[in-house]
């Protein structure tokens, strides 16, 4: 892959930034007719390799007022050209004049037009030409009604670029919206495609390339505040990690993770397991004392540090071996610690290196004032909120959910931190705006623990490479865990990948991405 694939691979863009890449495109030289055919002939082409003529021959067209309904009457013309069965659905009476142009040829090809919108529902497939990219009003009425008909029947149906009636940016449903079997995103992926709002919308997704030059592409992204998709190719490059012939111990990381009480042990032990998968050089782990030989028997190459502990089982405080700070590269607290446990937090929040909250230590954290509290903080910081834990840390922002992208760099900014915001596409933003996004995932990690193994894992990563760009790391550490997530799947089905499962399948799959 040229580096330009890649750019192309990992860059996302919002409506404003499309439209800006299109005008470039335009203002040198590239007729708006002629990235039309380019952008629809390849649609067309992919449309024959997944709907062969001898299966489906019968194909919808639902046709809009603007140039995605143009993109769609294109298609309409090629597979007709093909001899398949084409009826085009062409309710608006204004529209635009290119797209107007496309209907007058397909009508004198002999193409059948129709605004009866149940004569549609006997084909085999239904291609939705009705709204591209950057809509932002809510589709009611007639069209509306329209849609909700079309989603109660059982053909597939394609969108071109995006479904019709969600937000480019946001992935908001306006007002109802096209559910897609499959969605083709032409040029580049657009923000939608990771907003989680918007996944039951997409359907199956890909990315059809009709060869915007690279040189538009930086022209209208800077890189310092870009949002980008953490690829295949960028993890090949940085897993495993590498290190010198003459390395040792001491050279490859020191983590130090304070976790666990007496109720949730098992927290301790599976952010133990993620970060020996990591393959940091040291590692240290504080725990209460009674769950030392239980760490042992799970860890036997850790140094485990037993702390005085509360009548209920949380750490009461922190020996000094586990409050010399500075003798380690990363610490990562909260999985399994408990509410108890937040003068620990509190404490912690004073290491002069880079800390990692996660689980109750984001909890002690939101109770002690995200804000206030990493103000006085000289080091990076990084929080693993899931939604919950996001509301309470950032109550001053308002529906983080609606727009996830936004959330965190918002929540990132504010707090000066890098957060990393969990979902069915995780997020990650560092305060200057910089985002990576984890392009996919599986409701396998919907389960108690996986995040405890990614916390670990990542603290190793970061432990190993302390110069390196922390954010990317993070993502890196996101994207490691999720495709382990992915592997187990294939393996064990969703039902069969427990926490403990998954710290099992990190390694092999670091072996897959090198294979």
């Amino acid at each position: 892959m040229t580096q330009a694939d890649e750019i192309f691979e990992q860059v996302l863009v919002n409506a404003e930034q499309m439209r800006q890449v299109e005008e470039q495109l335009f203002a040198n030289g590239m007729p708006v007719s002629a990235l039309m055919e380019k952008a629809a002939l390849l649609m067309s082409d992919r449309l024959q390799e997944l709907y062969p003529i001898d299966q489906y021959d019968q194909i919808g067209i639902l046709v809009g007022p603007g140039h995605n309904g143009g993109d769609a009457l294109v298609i309409a013309r090629e597979l007709w050209l093909k001899n398949y069965q084409v009826l085009v659905y062409y309710p608006f009476e204004k529209v635009k004049e290119l797209t107007a142009c496309h209907a007058q040829y397909a009508q004198f090809l002999g193409i059948p037009f129709t605004q009866d919108l149940q004569s549609l529902q006997n084909c085999d497939v239904l291609i939705d030409g009705l709204f591209g990219f950057g809509l932002n009003r809510p589709l009611v009425g007639w069209i509306g009604e329209a849609i909700e008909q079309i989603n109660q029947w059982s053909q597939p149906i394609v969108s071109i670029d995006l479904p019709s009636g969600l937000h480019t940016d946001t992935g908001e449903v306006l007002g109802i919206a096209i559910k897609a079997t499959r969605s083709l995103c032409l040029g580049l992926w657009k923000l939608a495609f990771f907003q989680d709002q918007a996944l039951e919308y997409l359907g199956k997704v890909e990315k059809l390339d009709f060869g915007i030059p690279e040189a538009v592409v930086k022209k209208v992204i800077s890189d310092a505040s870009s949002v980008k998709i953490v690829t295949p190719n960028l993890a090949q490059r940085s897993l495993p990690l590498s290190r010198s012939l003459l390395t040792h111990k001491y050279q490859q990381g020191h983590l130090l993770l304070i976790c666990g009480s007496r109720r949730y042990a098992g927290g301790a032990i599976l952010t133990g397991l993620g970060a020996r998968a990591s393959g940091v050089g040291m590692l240290s782990i504080a725990v209460p004392q009674s769950l030392k030989p239980l760490l042992v028997s799970h860890l036997p190459e850790a140094l485990i540090i037993d702390c005085p502990e509360t009548e209920t089982g949380a750490i009461a405080e922190l020996p000094d071996l586990a409050q010399d700070f500075e003798k380690y590269t990363v610490i990562a607290a909260g999985p399994g610690l408990t509410l108890e446990a937040l003068p620990i937090i509190e404490k912690v929040l004073t290491a002069p290196v880079p800390l990692i909250l996660d689980a109750d230590g984001l909890n002690c954290l939101a109770q002690l004032g995200t804000v206030s509290s990493l103000a006085k903080r000289t080091f990076s910081t990084i929080l693993t909120p899931h939604l919950g834990e996001f509301k309470r840390l950032f109550p001053e922002i308002s529906h983080p959910n609606r727009d996830r992208l936004q959330a965190v760099q918002e929540a990132a900014k504010c707090s000066q931190a890098i957060i990393l915001f969990k979902g069915a596409r995780t997020v990650i933003a560092n305060p200057d705006g910089q985002t990576w996004v984890i392009p996919e995932s599986t409701p396998a990690l919907a389960r108690g623990g996986s995040g405890d193994v990614l916390t670990g894992l990542m603290g190793g990563i970061l432990a190993q490479n302390p110069q390196d760009s922390l954010e990317k790391l993070v993502a890196i550490a996101a994207w490691w865990h999720a495709q382990a997530g992915i592997l187990a799947v294939k393996e064990r089905t969703e039902l069969g990948v427990d926490a403990w499962t998954l710290s099992q399948y990190l390694i092999p799959t670091c072996q897959q991405l090198l294979s």
